[in-house]
């Protein structure tokens, strides 16, 4: 979990400074969420609250307070028997239920964004994607798991459904920490065919169908992946 200590001081360093206890709480919130999202909590590997807040560099009620939110999104799980922290292990059953929510919702966004579209989010979107393809050419993980979930949440935060938009985050924090898992296992080779210039295209376009379309592949052919990386460890 090296980064998270980081990410907090980062988030301090980018808001002014607040002395209330719910600004603290957020930022931890917000610092672990991300590290989830991006893959830098581990599958499998258990932490203790002590040691998380000691890594961020807090107290530990802001961590237990964030804990807590995230075991009820069912993006941790914590152990009864030693009161331990993990990321939940991806069976093939919550694998393909993770698959069949994501590509009822994020296919939908993506249509719903298509009717909002212009060229300020198109331009985003290419300088977004810029950076997917130099993570990719380096092989830089961090930086591919920060910029492919920055492509994808700026197309979905487009579309004006704030419902499934907080359904999308929470599916992303449930997959985030396996698909650093495939990117690790199948390289930077194995991930070069997204499907994000198709879905800028009919963004520009502001073509639902073909937005749909384009992301129903993206994520299709990423959860493939995931599924032989699964099929593998079982």
């Amino acid at each position: 979990m090296a980064g998270l200590g980081e990410a907090v001081e980062k988030m301090v360093q980018t808001r002014r400074p607040l002395a209330d206890q719910t600004a603290v709480h957020d930022r931890v919130y917000e610092a672990i969420r991300q590290a989830l999202i991006t893959g830098r909590i581990a599958p499998g590997k258990g932490v203790s609250l002590r040691s998380l807040a000691a890594e961020l560099g807090v107290s530990p009620m802001p961590v237990r307070d964030a804990v807590r939110r995230l075991v009820a999104e069912r993006a941790l799980a914590i152990n009864p028997a030693n009161k331990r922290l993990s990321v939940p292990s991806l069976t093939a059953d919550r694998l393909e239920q993770l698959s069949l929510a994501r590509l009822w919702v994020e296919p939908e966004l993506a249509a719903r964004a298509a009717a909002n579209a212009d060229a300020s989010l198109v331009r985003q979107l290419r300088a977004i994607d810029a950076d997917v393809d130099e993570a990719l050419r380096l092989g830089d993980v961090d930086r591919y798991m920060t910029a492919n979930h920055a492509f994808h949440f700026a197309i979905y935060e487009r579309a004006g459904a704030d419902v499934l938009l907080s359904m999308a985050g929470g599916l992303w924090l449930q997959v985030g920490p396996f698909m650093r898992v495939v990117f690790g296992r199948v390289g930077a080779d194995g991930l070069v065919a997204d499907r994000h210039a198709e879905a800028i295209e009919a963004l520009e376009t502001r073509d639902p169908e073909g937005a749909r379309r384009a992301v129903a592949a993206d994520l299709s052919e990423g959860m493939d992946k995931m599924r032989v990386a699964v099929d593998a460890a079982s």
